[in-house]
Formats: C-alpha cells, structure tokens, sequence
C-alpha cells in the first residue's frame, strides 16, 4: 500500500451496545451482515467482536479504502436495514471513533 492509500484508509471502531435480553439478537445479525459487507467495494477489514469487559457489547473494528468506500457501505441495503433496527436493539446509539494509524509515521 502506497503511503497516499494509507493516509485515505478510513479505520474506524464502532461500539454497540445492546438493550437488556437482545445481546444475541444482535450478535447473530450483526454475523449474518459480516458477508455482505466484506464483499463491498473497499472494505479492507470488518471484524466484529464482543467484549471481555462488558459481555454482549459488540465491538467492530472496520478499515475502508477511503471515506467514499465507507460512506457506500453506510447507504448499503445491508447496513442500512441494520441502522433501521437500531432503536430495537441497541440501548444507546452507537459509538463510532474513526482513527489515523501512527505506526508508520514514527522513526524507527
């Protein structure tokens, strides 16, 4: 990857949290979505994970090419149907930090 591509790369966590007794309902669709989003245009990376520390939140940890990519997936039917169910699943809205990676820009 060019260091142009890695500065466009969009790294994203989103946290969320479900709402009491939906924990399940929303890990197995969120893995059912897994699939479909991988194969979008520009995705390099969508993980999803629960946390060790708060059971039943989930934790997605995406890369995109660049923002274009990561605003294609969230008008994409899958995600989008996703975001409908929301206020049934989740107990906050979720959290989304976008991150810079640092590795490469500090001296060896």
């Amino acid at each position: 990857m060019t260091d142009a591509a890695a500065d466009a790369t969009v790294h994203l966590v989103a946290r969320l949290v479900p709402q009491a007794g939906k924990a399940d309902e929303l890990a197995h669709t969120i893995m059912a979505l897994v699939p479909q989003v991988r194969s979008e245009p520009g995705c390099i990376a969508y993980l999803a994970h629960e946390s060790l520390d708060e059971p039943g939140v989930i934790v997605m940890i995406e890369a995109w090419a660049n923002q274009a990519a990561l605003d294609t997936h969230a008008a994409a039917p899958g995600f989008a149907a996703l975001a409908a169910r929301f206020e049934d699943l989740l107990a906050t809205p979720p959290s989304l930090e976008r991150l810079r990676r640092i590795v490469e820009s500090f001296p060896q």
